[in-house]
Formats: structure tokens, sequence, C-alpha cells
């Protein structure tokens, strides 16, 4: 009531000889007037160009070559550990990516393998003495018993001991080969492969030579503080393998010919040092599930 009075007396008072014109023009004076303001949110949108992720999922488009791509290496020089030269090795070889799977198939193949399985024991059959009843079967008050052979009884046969058996596993080859190369690829893309152009052989010899290789490989950060490193050569180099085997020197690094490593050697220590023709003919020898078998028929 109150605003409808308000209202009420803001307008003039209407009577029937008062015109048509001033009726409308003391509304209009009444009305209410707004002004337009400017809009909050903007309608307008501009999509983004595509990215090269969005491109990369065309089915359309080929897929790039893994073949194609190459994997460089740095050969060093051995004691001085300066970098010579190049080498590059197809992706196959040290561009894999990491097969937790495998590796560990690997890793247990190669344990099965080194298990000797000698461990035997005697059945009562086995053991020497006489097959007479130890004490009748019955009066006595106690347990009925056979023979002294009998395994309840002190120095008789083992009722389920181990025999000689053999503990090894199968592998595919395949399956094999490629655990070498995914462990040198996983080596590679961390940075803990050094390959040398040369044998890794030093040149100081005696007493003296265990602590002269200790410090080179504490300044090279290569020595226990850093992990310790593996030597992987073609064959035994007598000195570093004699100064490798003083007291402490296990800490410090180990070393191993081509015929002694394996894959769980490969993933151990903080780094390997192999030497450019190791690494070839690991390569070549662990390279079989990339060769077809294939015939050409002319």
């Amino acid at each position: 009531m109150f605003a409808r009075g308000l209202a009420t007396e803001s307008l003039p008072t209407t009577s029937p000889d008062a015109p048509a014109a001033t009726i409308a023009q003391a509304y209009s004076d009444a009305a209410l007037s707004s002004t337009a303001t400017t809009p909050v949110l903007n309608d307008q949108f501009t999509p983004p160009p595509p990215t090269p992720a969005a491109e990369s999922r065309n089915p359309f488009q080929q897929p790039q070559n893994p073949f194609l791509s190459t994997a460089t290496c740095t050969i060093h020089d051995f004691p001085k550990i300066e970098p010579k030269s190049f080498v590059t090795y197809p992706s196959t070889h040290l561009l894999l990516p990491l097969r937790r799977d495998i590796l560990h198939r690997a890793i247990v193949f190669e344990g099965d393998a080194t298990r000797q399985g000698t461990a035997s024991t005697k059945y009562r059959s086995e053991v020497h003495g006489s097959n007479r009843k130890v004490r009748p079967q019955k009066g006595t008050g106690r347990a009925r018993l056979g023979d002294k052979k009998s395994p309840m009884l002190r120095g008789g046969g083992v009722a389920f001991g181990p025999k000689p058996r053999d503990f090894s596993t199968d592998l595919p080859a395949k399956i094999y080969d490629l655990a070498w190369r995914t462990a040198l690829s996983y080596r590679y893309k961390k940075g803990e492969l050094v390959v040398l152009g040369g044998p890794a052989e030093i040149e100081v010899e005696g007493p003296g030579a265990a602590r002269w290789l200790k410090e080179m490989l504490r300044w090279n950060k290569w020595g226990n503080p850093s992990g310790g490193s593996l030597f992987v050569t073609v064959e035994p180099r007598e000195k570093l393998f004699t100064a490798l085997q003083q007291p402490g020197m296990d800490k410090e690094a180990r070393a191993l010919s081509l015929d002694e490593v394996d894959v769980k050697d490969l993933l151990e220590g903080g780094r390997i040092v192999i030497e450019k023709k190791a690494l070839d003919k690991i390569f070549q020898k662990h390279s079989s599930d990339l060769q077809s078998r294939v015939k050409l028929v002319m």
C-alpha cells in the first residue's frame, strides 16, 4: 500500500479535461531507464592448432621405422679414458625398451643352470646293515619297529631325502638373446655403458698396480663410491685381472672375460666398461631373434 501510494503521488492527477499528450509525458517521466552493460562472458572461441601428438594419432599416417634409428656410442681410450671416435649400432641392439619379464626369465634360467644338484642321501635300502627285526612286534609295550635301517632310528635311512638331480630349465634362444640386448640397452640409456676402443689392460704391474688402479677408478668415478664397475674383455687381461684380485679390490670393480659374463652380471654394479670387440661379439652371438629363416626361391 505504501509503494502504491508513492507511485500514485508521483503521477499528476488526471482529469477528463487534461489532454492525452500531457498524460503520456507524465507516464514516460515516471518510467525507469536502464543502460546496457558489457557482457561478462565472451562467447567467442578459437580452437587451438593441432599438436604433434594429435597428428601422430592419425590412423592413416605411416609409423616411424624403428630399424632406421641408430644408437651412437663414444669410443674411449684406456686407461686415459679420452674420447677418440664414435660408432653407431642399430636400434635393435641398444635402443630396446626395458622388459623386466624377459630379464627375470633370463636370470632365473642362468641361476638354475648353475645349481649343482649334487646333494644325495641314502634310503633305508641303501644303508648297510642287517635286516633282522629290532624287537618283537608285540609284548614289549613299545612301538613296533622293523630293522635298524628304519628312518625312525638314528643311523637309518632318510625317507624323503634329496637325490642328485638336474635343476636346469629351458628357455628359448630368441628370448635369451633378447634379454642380452635388453640389458645392454638399459645400461646405454642410463649412460652406464662405456665402450673401449682397445684392450682394457693397464701398464702398471707389481705390488703398486692395485693401488694405482683404485685411484684411477675413483678419479673417473668408477669405484666403490659410485657403485663399482664391471670390465668385460674378449680374453683375460693378465695385469688388470691380477690387480683386481688383490684384497679389497672386489668392492671397486670386477673383471670378466667374454666366456664368463652373463645377463645378471650386466645388471650388477654401477656401469659396464666393455671392449668394442667384446660388444660386437655379443651382438653377433645373441641375435638369433633378428635372423629370418625364410628362404628365397629364385
